[in-house]
């Protein structure tokens, strides 16, 4: 593929050099002389894997873009493919990117309905500071809090402040990756610690998920 398809192909001077396995910045120029007029790059000659593009795009679609070059190389191979890994390697990488850019635009977005979700989340505003966010996902209220550490003790207690604060209790609690509360994992279903368990049956808590 050479840059101008590429570029078309995907619309930015990343991607296209991504396919190419160039720079940006070589796109750019490529571009530019193109479309002031100049002469355009010469049409690189066909190379030994163009015939299996094909077997590539469909193992790629198969798997939605999951399958490794390592798994797909002997299929290939099988198929007559003779060149190396890194070429067939390179082959995958830009089957995934078309793949990833003519399926970026097919995933919804989330709905929220009120009363049902608290998204929190912890980061760190400087060194030894935390600050605690919370917001109800339908109506975009917030609440945020500073602390010394992101302990599940503070994060009860953060909590707890931000029910106060919204003068109820949501039905589900949306967390991201907050280690501090989970137990463990069974099935694909967070199972949260202990402490948590005593702390919502306070409330009429019915969930907490881990984004």
């Amino acid at each position: 593929m050479n840059i101008i398809s590429a570029y078309h192909q995907v619309g930015s001077y990343r991607g296209a050099a991504e396919l190419c396995g160039t720079t940006h910045k070589t796109v750019k120029r490529v571009i530019e002389r193109a479309e002031a007029g100049g002469a355009p790059p010469r049409e690189p000659r066909p190379r030994n894997l163009d015939a299996f593009t094909d077997l590539v795009a469909t193992r790629v679609e198969k798997s939605h873009g999951k399958m490794s070059a390592k798994r797909m190389l002997p299929i290939a191979r099988a198929a007559g493919y003779q060149g190396s890994a890194r070429n067939f390697r390179r082959l995958v990488a830009e089957q995934k990117v078309l793949w990833r850019n003519a399926n970026r635009h097919q995933r919804r977005p989330a709905v929220w309905s009120p009363g049902d979700y608290l998204v929190m989340d912890w980061a760190e505003a400087a060194p030894g500071l935390m600050v605690f966010c919370a917001v109800l996902a339908y109506s975009r209220w917030r609440f945020v809090r500073f602390a010394a550490d992101e302990k599940a003790s503070t994060t009860l207690a953060m909590i707890a402040e931000a029910l106060e604060a919204i003068g109820g209790v949501p039905a589900k609690i949306l967390a991201d990756r907050m280690g501090c509360l989970k137990g463990g994992v069974v099935a694909n279903v967070v199972v949260p610690t202990p402490d948590y368990v005593r702390f919502a049956s306070h409330y009429p808590l019915t969930e907490l998920r881990h984004a």
